[in-house]
C-alpha cells in the first residue's frame, strides 16, 4: 500500500515492537516525519501502542485513554487520527486470558467514545492483531493458529498494512472501528475454548 502522509507528524504513546517499529518505517517511507519528545497531541498521527501478546498486561485503560483524549482535545481544531494497535481479544475474549481480554476489550471501548465525542475532526481507529510472527511471535497467542481459517499466523507486513489503511488520508469516512487483522479467528472457526 502506497500512502502520501505529506509531512504528516506521527508520534507514538507505548511500547514498542516487531509490528510497531515496521508501522514507523512505512510511515516515514511514505512522506510522515516521527515527532519524538514533542506532546502526543502536537502529531497529526497518533498511534497507541498496546501490548499485544496474551498473559502481559494491556496496561491502565484509563491511562491510555487519558493520554489519547488529551492529544484529540489539541487535535481537535486542525484534526488528526489516532490509532490504537491492541490485541484482537478486545472484539472476542479469549477464555485462558480472560484478564488480557478485558483491558483490551476496556480499550477497545474507550477508542469509540473518543471517536463519538471528537468526531468529524479526529478520527479514531483500532487494528486488533491476532497471532502475528516476525522473528518470533510478535502478537497472540498460539493457541489461537488452531482456531485461525487462514490456517497460519499473519506476518508483520500485513498486520502494517491494516495501519497504514486508517493513517491514509484518503480514508476520510472511518472512525470507531476495529479492524481485526486476525486470519479470521474473531469469526468463531471450530472455537471451543
Amino acid at each position: 500500500m502506497e500512502i502520501d502522509l505529506a509531512g504528516a507528524a506521527i508520534a507514538l504513546d507505548g511500547e514498542t515492537n516487531a509490528i510497531v517499529d515496521a508501522v514507523l518505517a512505512a510511515l516515514r517511507a511514505n512522506g510522515g516525519r516521527i515527532v519524538e519528545g514533542a506532546p502526543t497531541g502536537a502529531a497529526d498521527i497518533l498511534l497507541v501502542s498496546c501490548p499485544l501478546r496474551a498473559g502481559t498486561k494491556a496496561g491502565d485503560p484509563r491511562s491510555l485513554y487519558a493520554d489519547a483524549r488529551r492529544a484529540a482535545v489539541e487535535m481537535a481544531e486542525r484534526g488528526g487520527r489516532i490509532v490504537f494497535l491492541i490485541s484482537a481479544v478486545a472484539g472476542m475474549p479469549m477464555r485462558r486470558h480472560p484478564r488480557f481480554s478485558m483491558e483490551n476489550a476496556s480499550i477497545l471501548a474507550a477508542m469509540r467514545s473518543l471517536a463519538m465525542e471528537f468526531g468529524p475532526k479526529v478520527l479514531v481507529n483500532a487494528v486488533g492483531f491476532g497471532a502475528v510472527e516476525g522473528d518470533a511471535i510478535v502478537s497472540g497467542d498460539k493457541a489461537m493458529l488452531s482456531h485461525t481459517p487462514v490456517g497460519r499466523a499473519g506476518s508483520v507486513e500485513e498486520a502494517v498494512a491494516a495501519v497504514l489503511f486508517f493513517c491514509d488520508p484518503l480514508n476520510s469516512y472511518t472512525t470507531g472501528q476495529m479492524l481485526g487483522v486476525d486470519g479470521g479467528w474473531a469469526a468463531g472457526y471450530g472455537r471451543n475454548f
